[in-house]
């Protein structure tokens, strides 16, 4: 038996005062975001010169400490350090700057002015983390312990009181008691469906077909989601003591955590938080000396976007191929091997413990009258700030978009919000204002889902937006039942041929009907809501289709088939930046010489009119437009002073 083997309530208390009395409140410590979107700016890099310099000052000890931890979230600063106890903020961080950040910030206490991040709005730089209106307009009930836990370290969670609540419900309550506490905070599922969590336990628990398993569900495929993997690498134990004491409540002795194959980092830190969890006596036989037994399973999917559906999910845990079975009797009463089986996703396990700390009164005072909590989004595409945000249900889409994101970049005009993923809805301007919840985004047309959250500018086209996520719905269809395989082959076939000038009267109703009967007749979820872009888009957005199939243009000038490029002779400057970027050399001119854009050759790549500089704005998208002929070769340019 271990030696770190904890036995009791009383044992898990004194280790965690142990391990707070070895940490000394006002030593340096700095932090770096090791999330996946951080790696990918070499955020394990800069961790790694951190360590180094550190030593290499001789400040190792108990005078600065660097500590890789999961993601902070504010993703496009990335990446992310900050340093405690001052909460000093820095974005963007090189690996040259580690050596000053060490020896002025953490030593010193010194600020260092062009890490801050830069308000976009105001230009204001802005020091301490909190001050930061993409973080101080969240409410991190769950996510906010990311940046002071290192993932690989257990007592990291021990010392914030991580697993008192499965001391508290194993000790002070009775499995009857966790299930009312959960049933009482009205939790509702984060994956996408908004099941009432506490409903869902109490079906399981009270189905009569003996053993019985919980399951988590870390298959999230959206793109542009990651906050369920931004939770496994960042706080496994979060979710592990959540399963745990859903374990408990259910009466379940075995669960498993479902991870996508693409989350490797989040597989490695769980098997590493399982195994740091046994070792201490808090997972697997006589757990803290309660006499109840539970042991976890990790399963690593296949890639199927279609295995994060429930039964298809168990499907592949079972070894079969991960594909949709019918419903007519609910996974709850017999998911995995006939069993009763509890599937909640990664987010919603997590606020177990949070619901057995500070009570079910105090989780219901969050959000609205019907979704309770906070929730995690991904605030992805045409905003200032992307990432990871924390918000109070009720929240309004303007509140997020704006006041945590930073409005929409290079002054444009904000156009849509999809939200839910690819099967969600596209929500217009005028309802910016609508609180996000799961009843008043299924108002509109759209959906919670996990929390994908796609905002696109006046460039967008709505179209286009459809035809993509019905694309990526048919590539990722199992292909087992006629209306879901069928359905989005022939939506994506319309939809690519308005794209593309092609489109007919008559599509825009073959899109409805054919929706409908996907609605109504498809398997599993996929098919019920995939058409959901499509109708969502014809619901706010019909003129765009109509322009699209009558007059062969496209609004937002963004469909390649239907649009042109134009060099305007009246403001090219002969800067020659748009000739030397364009990939098939389809732009001509010199210098002092108007530039020309040579039709056959340009692939419509929009590069041109990317690089052309704000100032001169001579590149043109046009589409159903008169395209002006091209100017003489060898027409020189006019200069103009003012410029």
């Amino acid at each position: 038996m271990s030696s770190k083997r904890i036995s009791s309530a009383g044992e898990l208390e004194e280790l965690r005062k142990r391990i707070l009395s070895r940490r000394e409140s006002d030593k340096p410590v700095i932090t770096v975001c090791t999330g996946t979107a951080c790696q990918a700016y070499g955020s394990l890099e800069v961790y790694k010169r951190f360590a180094d310099e550190i030593k290499k000052q001789g400040l190792q000890g108990s005078v600065v400490e660097a500590k890789a931890t999961g993601c902070h979230g504010f993703c496009e600063q990335g990446p992310v350090v900050v340093i405690f106890p001052q909460e000093i903020c820095y974005v963007k961080v090189k690996l040259e700057d580690v050596p000053e950040v060490v020896s002025a910030t953490a030593v010193e206490g010194q600020v260092i002015e062009r890490l801050l991040y830069e308000d976009p709005v105001t230009g204001e730089k802005i020091a301490k983390a909190s001050d930061i209106p993409f973080y101080s307009n969240q409410m991190r009930i769950i996510f906010g312990d990311n940046q002071y836990i290192d993932p690989g370290n257990i007592d990291d969670y021990i010392a914030l009181g991580g697993y008192s609540a499965l001391s508290k419900a194993l000790f002070q309550m009775t499995p009857e008691q966790v299930l009312e506490e959960v049933k009482k905070s009205n939790l509702r599922g984060r994956g996408g469906g908004g099941f009432p969590a506490g409903t869902k336990w109490e079906t399981t628990r009270n189905a009569s077909r003996g053993r019985k398993y919980v399951v988590v569900n870390c298959d999230e495929g959206d793109p542009g989601a990651y906050m369920d993997r931004s939770i496994m690498e960042g706080n496994p134990h979060a979710v592990l003591e959540g399963l745990i004491i859903g374990a408990y409540a259910i009466g379940a002795e075995k669960g498993f955590i479902y991870v996508r194959q693409e989350y490797p980092i989040a597989y490695e830190n769980t098997m590493l938080a399982i195994e740091q969890a046994k070792e201490y006596g808090l997972l697997g036989k006589d757990i803290l000396g309660s006499r109840f037994d539970f042991e976890v399973v990790v399963h690593r999917g296949a890639g199927a976007f279609v295995s994060g559906e429930s039964t298809a999910l168990m499907s592949a845990i079972e070894g079969k191929v991960g594909e949709p079975r019918m419903k007519y009797i609910h996974t709850a009463v017999s998911g995995i091997k006939g069993r009763p089986t509890c599937l909640n996703n990664v987010e919603t396990w997590a606020n177990v413990p949070v619901i057995i700390n500070r009570g079910a009164e105090w989780f219901s005072s969050v959000g609205t009258e019907g979704s309770k909590g906070s929730k995690i989004f991904s605030l992805v595409g045409k905003v200032n700030n992307t990432g990871l945000v924390e918000v109070p249900m009720g929240m309004t889409l303007r509140q997020l978009i704006y006041d945590i994101g930073g409005g929409i970049p290079k002054e444009k005009s904000f156009k849509a919000v999809q939200t839910g993923g690819p099967s969600g809805g596209v929500i217009p301007e005028q309802y910016l204002d609508t609180p996000i919840d799961f009843d008043e985004l299924s108002k509109l047309g759209s959906m919670m889902g996990s929390g994908g959250m796609v905002v696109m500018d006046e460039d967008t086209c709505m179209v286009d937006t459809a035809r993509y996520f019905v694309s990526f719905c048919c590539d990722e269809s199992c292909g087992q039942c006629i209306p879901c395989r069928e359905g989005l082959r022939m939506l994506r076939e319309i939809l690519t041929d308005i794209c593309e000038g092609r489109g007919e009267e008559g599509d825009i109703e073959a899109i409805e009907d054919i929706a409908n009967v996907m609605e109504d007749a498809s398997l599993c979820a996929l098919g019920n809501t995939a058409a959901n872009p499509a109708l969502t888009t014809l619901k706010y957005f019909r003129d765009e289709y109509e322009a699209h199939i009558k007059e062969k243009r496209c609004p937002a000038r963004a469909c390649k088939a239907l649009t042109a490029y134009y060099i305007d002779p009246s403001k090219c400057t002969a800067c020659m930046i748009c000739s030397k970027n364009c990939p098939t050399e389809a732009i001509h001119g010199g210098k002092d010489l108007v530039h020309w854009i040579e039709q056959e050759k340009c692939i419509k790549c929009d590069t041109c009119f990317q690089v052309c500089p704000a100032r001169f704005s001579a590149v043109r998208r046009i589409s159903g437009e008169f395209l002006p002929p091209p100017v003489a070769p060898g027409t020189k340019v006019v200069r103009d002073k003012k410029r």
